[in-house]
């Protein structure tokens, strides 16, 4: 009788204990890295330059806050838009049609050449391009005739100019998600009759969005600080009310020190959300460690049997 030796599945999931060398440079390594930080930390509070206490002022002032409003939304605006937009352009250039993929190529290639700041000016300016819009029944009556200029003012701009732009991205995003997916699963769920807008949303999308929301939330970070270039068209945001105040006190820097903190801070909120979303989709994929080890437990009691 032959006899098997079981190993038990915690031995899969221990790692092996580093070397005294790696721990004790790992240390030296950690605790360089807090000297740094902390005289980089003790420069910056002691810097006159930066004007703590009209960084303090200004902080919360009205101006900035309403400042700060109109950056989240047109974030949050651009966000949404352009990733339901970015789904079905990647979803178009998935498909067997030629034309759907042909459409979803050109615009994906149109809207990443050309630069943000070109777009939103181009958007701002369209009263110049089409002075008009008409909209009349072939040899019949005009259902609408308007004049563009002052139709679309900073803010509306803003929001199709980076809408457009993100979706651009977005599709590429969501089309390498979508590719990561194994094809056995669609072709697992065509084989049980699963029609294919069930397949993508029950059974190919929960599995892309481990690979979807890393450069997702990378995506949404670049944007938030992106919206600062609507400044250039009076669209009131953070940066364009920082601008209106120290155009007035000709104090730069620690203004710019106020925009930079609550960018900072915002983008450290979305660092979190990013975090939590890993976690959550990545359940059942082992990356957390209690799916695996319950599979390797599973499999070890087995063995034993």
């Amino acid at each position: 009788m032959t006899t098997r030796t079981v190993v038990p599945a915690d031995t899969y999931l221990t790692a092996p204990p580093a070397p005294p060398a790696y721990r004790r440079s790992r240390r030296v390594a950690a605790l360089a890295g807090l000297v740094v930080l902390l005289l980089v930390v003790q420069n910056l509070a002691r810097n006159p330059a930066l004007q703590w206490d009209v960084v303090a002022q200004y902080l919360t002032a009205d101006v900035i806050l309403d400042g700060l409003r109109i950056t989240l939304l047109l974030t949050a605006i651009a966000l949404v838009g352009g990733f339901a937009l970015g789904t079905l352009l990647a979803v178009m250039r998935l498909s067997g049609s030629l034309l759907l993929q042909s459409v979803s190529w050109g615009y994906t290639w149109l809207f990443r050449s050309v630069p943000i700041l070109v777009q939103l000016l181009f958007w701002y300016n369209i009263s110049l391009l089409y002075p008009r819009i008409t909209v009349e029944v072939p040899f019949g009556p005009t259902l609408l005739d308007v004049q563009t200029r002052g139709l679309i003012n900073g803010f509306l701009a803003a929001v199709i100019g980076l809408t457009l732009h993100e979706a651009a991205h977005a599709s590429e995003i969501v089309r390498a998600g979508l590719l990561s997916v194994d094809k056995s699963q669609t072709e697992a769920a065509q084989a049980l009759g699963l029609s294919r807008t069930r397949t993508l949303w029950r059974i190919v999308l929960p599995p892309a969005m481990r690979a979807i929301v890393p450069p997702s939330a990378n995506q949404a970070a670049a944007l938030l600080k992106g919206t600062s270039v609507v400044s250039v068209i009076a669209g009131q945001d953070l940066l364009f009310s920082v601008q209106l105040i120290y155009n007035r006190n000709y104090l730069v820097i620690p203004l710019l020190l106020v925009a930079t903190l609550w960018y900072l801070l915002f983008t450290t909120i979305l660092s979190g959300l990013q975090y939590l979303l890993e976690r959550y989709f990545g359940r059942g994929s082992g990356r957390n460690g209690l799916p695996l080890r319950a599979r390797l437990r599973a499999l070890a009691d087995g063995a034993e049997r």
